[in-house]
């Protein structure tokens, strides 16, 4: 099962291993990458990382939104003539 120029992707690279890549399981080389990028997907080696806030955070968050709430109302108020 070696590869040929027709069952390659020409100017790609499997982002596992860097070898190029096979059309057949692009965008990886082999059905081994595919399987190895998967079990990185199911193990959470991919998670997005969270960042815990704290109550100060929270609260500076809520003045901010409410801040930004009372600018657009006053936006609104302004383009429509005070109604």
């Amino acid at each position: 099962m070696g590869t040929s120029d027709a069952g390659t992707a020409t100017g790609r690279k499997c982002p596992i291993c860097g070898a190029p890549v096979e059309h057949r399981y692009r965008p990886f080389c082999s059905k081994h990458c595919a399987e190895r990028d998967l079990a990185r997907w199911l193990n959470g080696s991919y998670a997005v990382p969270v960042v815990e806030l704290d109550e100060s955070d929270l609260d500076e968050l809520e003045d901010f939104v409410e801040g930004a709430g009372d600018a657009s109302e006053d936006d609104d108020e302004s383009s429509h003539g005070g109604r």
